[in-house]
C-alpha cells in the first residue's frame, strides 16, 4: 500500500518541484496550501491567493488532489502576537522560525495527521536521517540555499514524519527540474520578506501595529546627534536609514543599542567599532532537535543569523535552564529577539532565542540595558 504524504504547497517553484519528486518515487501525494495571512498590497491584490492560485495549477499538471486550509487564527495568535511583543520588548524577532514551530509543523502536522497521512513533507533545503532511532536534522546541500536554521526548534516527532524531497539538491538542480517538466512555477522567482509583510515596506508596516515615539539618536560618547522615528524601526548593527550621514569622520554610523526606558537609539561610528561586538550570550528557551540537550559544556559552531557564517562557541547550561553561549572570537552585531542555531558539522542541534549579549569593551554594557 502506498505512503500517504500531504505536502505544504507554496506556489512556489520549490514546492512545486517536491510535488513531482514525491509522486515520482510512489508516494500517494496530497497538496496542501496554508492560509496564514489575509491583506491586500498596495494594488488590492491577496498574493496568498495567487500563490494558491500557482499551487492549485501544478497539482492540476501533477494529476494529485490539491487543497486551501486556513490557518489565520493559529498563525495570529502564536507567530504573529509573538512577532509584535518582541518588538514592544526591543527585540527583533524571527517570526520564520517560530512559523515552522508553531504552524508548519505542528498545526499543519496534526492536520495531516488527523487525515491519515504517514508523512508530511515541504519544499526546504535541509535533509533529515535516522541514526540508531532517532531522526537528525541536516543542513540542505546547497549551502547557498541550506534552510536547517529556520527549522532548528521543530521537535523530534515532527521531523520522524517528515520528507524534505529536495533537501539532496542545489537549487539550479530544482529549477532544471521544473524547467524540464514543464512545471507551472518553472520560472516564478523566490519570494523575499516575511510572509505577513512581503515586499511592502517594513517600516509602514510596523507603525500600522506598534506605537512610535521619536527620541533622540545619541553616540556610544553621550552625545546628541539627531531623533530617531521610533525604536522598533532600528535593529543592532543596522547601517541604512539612521538618518546622521554627514557627522563626525565620515565613516558609516552603526546601531549600536536601544534604551526602551528612555527611548534613545545609541549609535557608533565605523564599522570595526568595538561596541558593535560581543563576545557571548545568553539564550532563553532552548529546543533541542533530539529532545534533550547535549552533554555539557558543548564545543560546536553557531549562526546567530541566516547566512551567517558558522562561529566556534562552547556552549554551557546554566541552572535557570538558559544557555551560555561563549564565542572563540568577538561576533558583530549579535541581536536579542534572533536565534542562536547551534550546529555539530552537518547536524542541526537546535536553537535558543537571543535573550542578551555580552560586549566586547564592558564600558558599553549600558548600550542594550532596559
Amino acid at each position: 500500500m502506498r505512503k500517504k504524504v500531504i505536502l505544504g504547497m507554496s506556489g512556489g517553484v520549490d514546492s512545486s518541484v517536491s510535488a513531482l519528486l514525491l509522486k515520482e518515487a510512489g508516494y500517494d501525494v496530497i497538496g496542501l496550501f496554508m492560509k496564514n495571512w489575509d491583506e491586500k498590497d498596495e494594488f488590492g491584490v491577496c498574493t496568498a491567493t495567487e500563490d494558491a492560485n500557482d499551487a492549485r495549477r501544478v497539482a492540476n499538471q501533477l494529476g494529485i488532489p490539491f487543497y486551501v486550509i486556513n490557518f489565520e487564527k493559529e498563525y495570529w495568535d502564536r507567530v504573529f502576537t509573538y512577532f509584535l511583543d518582541e518588538y514592544k520588548k526591543g527585540r527583533t524577532p524571527n517570526p520564520d522560525v517560530m512559523c515552522n514551530q508553531e504552524i508548519k509543523f505542528n498545526s499543519f502536522l496534526d492536520y495531516a495527521l488527523k487525515l491519515d497521512a504517514d508523512y508530511i513533507a515541504m519544499g526546504h533545503y535541509a535533509q533529515v536521517e535516522k541514526r540508531e532511532g532517532k531522526y537528525y536534522l541536516l543542513r540542505g546541500k546547497d549551502r547557498n540555499k541550506d534552510q536547517s536554521y529556520f527549522l532548528s526548534r521543530i521537535s523530534q516527532q515532527a521531523l520522524s514524519r517528515t520528507l524534505f524531497p529536495i533537501g539532496h539538491l542545489e537549487k539550479k538542480e530544482v529549477r532544471e527540474i521544473a524547467e524540464n517538466n514543464n512545471l507551472y512555477t518553472a520560472k516564478k522567482k523566490d519570494s523575499t520578506g516575511i510572509c505577513f509583510i512581503g515586499e511592502r515596506d517594513f517600516d509602514e508596516f510596523l507603525d500600522k501595529y506598534l506605537l512610535t515615539k521619536e527620541g533622540d539618536i545619541v553616540d556610544v560618547d553621550g552625545n546628541v546627534l539627531g531623533k530617531h522615528k521610533g525604536l522598533i524601526h532600528y535593529t543592532l548593527g543596522q547601517r541604512r536609514g539612521i538618518g546622521i550621514g554627514g557627522i563626525g569622520t565620515g565613516e558609516p554610523w552603526f546601531v549600536a543599542g536601544k534604551n526602551l526606558k528612555k527611548n534613545i537609539l545609541y549609535v557608533a561610528q565605523g564599522e570595526n567599532h568595538p561596541a558593535l561586538y560581543s563576545i557571548s550570550l545568553i539564550g532563553e528557551s532552548p529546543s533541542w532537535i533530539l529532545g534533550e540537550a547535549p552533554i555539557m559544556p558543548l564545543k560546536c559552531t553557531a549562526k546567530f543569523r541566516y547566512r551567517q557564517d558558522d562561529i566556534p562557541v562552547t556552549v554551557d547550561m546554566l541552572e535557570n535552564g538558559n544557555i551560555h553561549i561563549g564565542f572563540d572570537m568577538p561576533v558583530k552585531a549579535v541581536t536579542p529577539g534572533q536565534v542562536a542555531v547551534l550546529y555539530q558539522g552537518e547536524i542541526c542541534l537546535g536553537g535558543s532565542i537571543i535573550k542578551s549579549i555580552e560586549p566586547l569593551d564592558k564600558k558599553y554594557e549600558y548600550l542594550n540595558r532596559n
